[in-house]
């Protein structure tokens, strides 16, 4: 009987237990797609921010100005969103709000090998939190729909292969079809155009390797390698060599808060000290933190804050959850 009794006591516990388990563990997924929903932006426009670059002058080259960009851009809503998303408002509500460099994460054609898909490393960016996949036409055609109202703007389009096992060269075809669909709206080139050459259009970086030989059409080369940072504290930019120009480059995405906003201070400064004329400087304030798996909206929160008090910046400015704020204190910079 007490022997019985004993079995039934730890048969009670454990079913207590595992169902404890169970709670947490929904509770825990409920948190992870729940929390990104309610990670939103202030404003998605203020006066004049669809339309800044119309008092420039057309003889200046755009890595003489300072850009405002939105890294991993399409992630609006995201697979694993809580790891994930990076940004609060959509390609075309970024163009509106001033954003003038897109961090385009390609994986594989799908769709009869003719679309590529949004990604975010291995995660899916979607047309909505509960829709389906994002392909590049979709983010396309907000472009095409920008530049048409505000002929005067231009966006840099970076473009990286970041998932998948398409050989380059033929990733490079797929993309081909689509600059060559629309021509009126690329600018395809090996060097950085002027803003008036630019304007109306998109101006297409990549980020691999011309394979496939296309030339210009190929795009203006943009390589750099990955930057984590973890390793040292002192890390900050980095010059590659693109052929015409040298690329200066901070994208340490391993960075804590701290250290992260130095290496953003002084790679700007140590950039500046160093560039020559033609060279493009590209600073990222985003950062997943040293986890595995970080939070990039608790890193963007307190880092773009800091932003907001900066009295100079140079430079393209790349940033985790855009917006118009943001974007006006950068581009009031070219004044």
């Amino acid at each position: 009987m007490k022997r019985d009794r004993k079995k039934k006591t730890i048969g009670c516990l454990l079913g207590r237990f595992l169902a404890f388990l169970l709670v947490l563990l929904l509770l825990t997924a409920s948190a992870v797609l729940i929390i990104p929903l309610t990670e939103q932006v202030k404003e998605s426009a203020v006066p004049g921010s669809a339309d800044w670059m119309a008092e420039l002058d057309d003889g200046l080259r755009l890595n003489e100005l300072v850009l405002p960009g939105s890294h991993d851009s399409a992630t609006q809503y995201v697979q694993l969103a809580f790891f994930s998303k990076c940004q609060a408002l959509s390609i075309g509500e970024q163009l509106e709000a001033g954003c003038r460099y897109l961090d385009i994460r390609l994986g594989d054609a799908e769709r009869g090998e003719d679309f590529p898909k949004l990604m975010h490393g291995f995660t899916k960016c979607k047309t909505s939190a509960f829709g389906g996949t994002l392909y590049l036409d979709e983010v396309l055609n907000q472009c095409y729909a920008f530049l048409n109202q505000h002929p005067t703007e231009t966006v840099v389009f970076a473009v990286k292969h970041e998932h998948g096992g398409m050989p380059t060269a033929a990733f490079q075809t797929v993309l081909d079809g689509f600059t060559s669909a629309r021509p009126g709206f690329w600018l395809l080139s090996d060097s950085i155009p002027t803003l008036g050459e630019a304007r109306g259009r998109l101006v297409l970086m990549r980020r691999y390797e011309d394979e496939a030989g296309l030339g210009e059409r190929a795009g203006i080369p943009f390589l750099w390698p990955d930057q984590k940072g973890s390793e040292s504290v002192a890390l900050n930019t980095e010059p590659t060599d693109q052929g015409s120009f040298t690329l200066w480059v901070q994208d340490r995405f391993e960075y804590g808060t701290e250290d992260k906003w130095t290496a953003f201070q002084k790679g700007m400064a140590a950039a500046e000290e160093q560039r020559q004329s033609g060279d493009v400087t590209i600073h990222f304030l985003s950062t997943k933190g040293t986890a595995a798996y970080g939070h990039p909206y608790a890193f963007a929160r307190k880092l773009n804050v800091r932003l907001l008090e900066q009295k100079q910046l140079s430079g393209w400015i790349v940033l985790d959850f855009f917006d118009a704020r943001l974007a006006r204190q950068i581009y009031l910079m070219n004044a």
